[in-house]
């Protein structure tokens, strides 16, 4: 398998904890994320979206977007629940972190570790609604172990990605005891790796 990836980027990294959490092998080609001068040509016939992290399978069959590689790797094993309801609600959590967590607490994270030069009320205003992504896991999580099930799952990587970062976008994370805490019981899960591995 092929991972078209940056080291940097934490929906890459969602990818590579699971695959690392499989023990499943595979090469790693990296691709800026800021000059995307050569995305067509380097991923045109196989994401439509242009975006990383693409996987390309030994097959040659190609998946992008980084919650269907998780849904495809992760089904079949303990990481996706077999309940149909369980399995709905690991999906809820991660169309929640791609609509209203990731926009909002990775953007600035992008922003101010790779120096874009944005204006001050466009980054408050997007950690103003990052802050409410993270009070709502942080509701969920004084009463939950993991986010899904009372086990852990693809939807706690999913979420664990930019949250585990979300000081690099100027977020402070002391006021949010649980998901301190689960970062923690993540962070200990069998097979993790650190984002920069």
């Amino acid at each position: 398998m092929v991972l078209f990836d940056n080291p940097a980027s934490g929906n890459c990294y969602k990818v590579r904890l699971l695959l690392a959490q499989l023990g499943l092998d595979y090469e790693r080609r990296e691709l800026d994320v800021v000059d995307r001068s050569n995305r067509k040509e380097v991923l045109g016939d196989l994401n439509p979206g242009l975006r990383v992290p693409t996987l390309v399978l030994d097959d040659g069959r190609a998946l992008g977007e980084s919650g269907a590689i998780l849904w495809f790797f992760g089904e079949g094993t303990a990481y996706v629940p077999d309940d149909p309801f369980d399995r709905a609600k690991v999906l809820q959590w991660m169309f929640f972190e791609q609509y209203s967590h990731e926009p909002y607490v990775a953007v600035p994270r992008f922003w101010l570790t790779k120096g874009i030069e944005v204006d001050q009320e466009t980054l408050a205003e997007r950690q103003r609604v990052g802050y409410l992504a993270l009070d709502g896991v942080e509701g969920h999580l004084a009463d939950h172990e993991y986010l899904v099930g009372e086990r852990y799952s693809i939807a706690d990587i999913a979420l664990y990605a930019y949250t585990h970062v979300a000081d690099e976008g100027g977020f402070d994370l002391g006021r949010y005891p649980a998901i301190r805490a689960w970062l923690e019981r993540v962070a200990a899960q069998p097979g993790h790796v650190p984002i920069d591995a």
